[in-house]
């Protein structure tokens, strides 16, 4: 089993995939997004990112270990369903969003390590929240064409409920 430590985090999205990031939204729920969206998405990543490690650090602090385990990650079925949305849109559109969000998430630092198949697993838990978020403005505000600054309140409520 190996164990992989976390680069430090880098940059939000550069400009060049901002239209794969806008293409994704519009595939995944029909809703528009623009890179003035792209901070308040960066800002859910990072939060919805850091409570999924955080719990799963606690699962693997209860069996014992330094180590996070993919079935550490608490993972419900809806957001399951929602990985295999992203996995299945990312190739069809071939949008190649693995590598992007695998710079993306900020891991909180914990006193633990990931395996590496966690690790590998982020992206496309990451893939998966991107698609639950979209369809969630479309629940919010079911005419949502844009979003704004309300539906961003309003989809942290919602996950910080659920997350």
């Amino acid at each position: 089993m190996s164990v992989t430590t976390p680069p430090k985090p880098v940059p939000p999205v550069r400009p060049t995939n901002i239209a794969r990031f806008e293409r994704l939204f519009r595939v995944a729920a029909q809703v528009d997004i623009d890179k003035e969206d792209l901070r308040h998405y960066q800002a859910f990543l990072d939060a919805k990112v850091a409570d999924l490690l955080v719990r799963a650090g606690d699962v693997a602090r209860y069996s014992k270990r330094r180590l996070i385990l993919p079935h550490d990650l608490p993972i419900t079925k809806g957001l399951a369903t929602c990985i295999e949305e992203f996995r299945r849109i990312d190739a069809q559109e071939n949008l190649a969003l693995t590598p992007v969000l695998e710079k993306l998430g900020k891991q909180p630092q914990q006193d633990l390590d990931y395996d590496e198949e966690t690790y590998a697993l982020l992206p496309e838990v990451m893939g998966g929240m991107t698609v639950a978020l979209a369809r969630s403005f479309r629940i919010i505000d079911p005419d949502v064409v844009g979003i704004v600054t309300t539906h961003w309140q309003r989809a942290f409520q919602l996950f910080d409920l659920v997350w």
